[in-house]
């Protein structure tokens, strides 16, 4: 008897999305997609079918009455980008309520380091473009870290880095963000609408109050979040934009209403953390959807052969983010710890070296998603300064994973050697003289 081979696609199992999801809760694998989309971007814009890529990212769609007839590049930035600040908003809260923020003693050497490497940068690029002052409203995009290709590449070369290292690098890409969140809020606000932020305002009360109350059923449920907070949450964020503050900004505010810790008036959620359960139900969805596809709206820019290489290469714009990046911030990271450990009697964990510190550093120079976001809103829309400074990300981007990858794979090298070594030692072998080195 014959069989048709031939069959109609299927949904995929469940078992087939799990494999994916869980691969999406992968550091490496969301800077890997993060990368892959810019790369995608930057060649379609530059191809023969540019014109296709630009209208894409141009065509314009939403109510209009409700402010809300965007280009699909905007809604890429300010509202699926909002999707990131949400999880940046649950792991802040759980880092100040449970985690390293929560105690000063601990936090204090990565919060230093946080605020001295946003400084430093701005500083810098600021000593760049003073001679046109028009440019220094790009102050801020050298200033923040992308927390998720930093620790990507961290997770690729640093398999036997010590774990206070990593932490180091977690807490300050955190208030990294916290403080990239309130640039935005503070510097690239303006004619803000009392009425529509009153109506954000409540709206993100009654999220949380939701939240709290609901916050057993919402642990047990995976589809109660999306049913009830979600059309909360969207209202919420789209009050907030026709407020004037940006948009994104909804995300971090509606995260901090979700609990952290288990409430002890329910004893049937004892241990449970919704923060927790939101951040491991979401982050595939900002991993592989929402940041891959702002990356990709943001990153397309048209060099327009020599001339705009050329261009790009003179403009103050590009040299300022550069160094920032590159240069002011393992400059800023390494100088703000050091002046603590001069005048305090704070000390470095002593599982660290400086030239871990130094690494980190580096890697604190990809600046990638908020750099994007933040490049956006410095110059008017049509500015070459904009695409300027994407391109000067990206550049920096790449040349701080390879600067760091070198110092810290060679650093991993040497913590591999010194384990192996502790290894042989405790089984009561002779340690061979390599590891035997100070």
């Amino acid at each position: 008897m014959s069989h048709d081979t031939t069959r109609a696609p299927q949904w995929p199992g469940y078992a087939e999305v799990h494999r994916v999801t869980t691969l999406l809760r992968r550091e490496s694998v969301g800077g890997m997609l993060l990368v892959v989309a810019a790369i995608g971007a930057v060649v379609w814009a530059n191809s023969p079918a540019s014109e296709a890529y630009f209208a894409l990212r141009d065509l314009r769609f939403g109510y209009a009455p409700w402010h809300l007839e965007l280009s699909v590049g905007s809604w890429a930035a300010d509202g699926l980008l909002a999707v990131f600040f949400f999880l940046v908003g649950l792991e802040l809260k759980r880092e100040i309520v449970v985690g390293s923020l929560r105690r000063l003693g601990t936090a204090i050497v990565p919060v230093t380091a946080a605020f001295a490497g946003v400084a430093v940068p701005a500083l810098l690029y600021a000593a760049i473009v003073h001679a046109q002052p028009s440019l220094l409203a790009g102050w801020a995009i050298p200033t923040a870290t992308d927390i998720a290709f930093a620790v990507a590449v961290l997770a690729l070369v640093g398999s036997h880095l010590p774990g206070p290292l990593r932490i180091f690098l977690l807490t300050l890409a955190v208030v990294d963000d916290l403080i990239a969140i309130a640039i935005i809020a503070v510097f690239y606000t303006s004619d803000i609408a009392l009425v529509p932020l009153a109506v954000f305002a409540v709206l993100v009360v009654v999220y949380g109050v939701i939240a709290h109350r609901g916050r057993a059923w919402f642990a047990r449920t995976s589809w109660g979040a999306w049913v009830v907070l979600l059309p909360i949450g969207f209202a919420a964020w789209a009050f907030l934009h026709a407020s004037g503050v940006h948009a994104t900004i909804a995300g971090v505010a509606l995260a901090f209403t979700i609990p952290v810790a288990a409430s002890r008036r329910q004893p049937e959620v004892r241990g449970m953390d919704l923060a927790e359960q939101f951040e491991h139900r979401f982050r595939p969805l900002s991993a592989g959807i929402a940041v891959p596809l702002f990356a990709f709206f943001a990153a397309g820019v048209s060099v327009g052969g020599g001339e705009g290489l050329l261009r790009a290469v003179t403009d103050p714009v590009t040299l300022g983010v550069v160094a920032g990046l590159v240069l002011g911030k393992p400059l800023g990271i390494l100088l703000g710890v050091r002046l603590l450990t001069l005048v305090t009697k704070v000390r470095l964990d002593p599982a660290l070296k400086w030239i871990d510190l130094a690494g980190v550093g580096l890697l604190a120079g990809i600046g990638f998603t908020v750099s994007l976001l933040i490049a956006e809103l410095s110059f008017p829309d049509g500015s070459p300064h904009t695409d300027d400074a994407k391109i000067a990300i990206m550049v920096a981007s790449l040349l701080a994973s390879i600067l760091a990858s070198s110092v810290l794979l060679l650093r991993n090298r040497r913590y591999k050697q010194l384990a192996l070594a502790e290894k042989v030692d405790a089984d009561g072998d002779d340690v061979p003289d390599v590891y035997q080195q100070p």
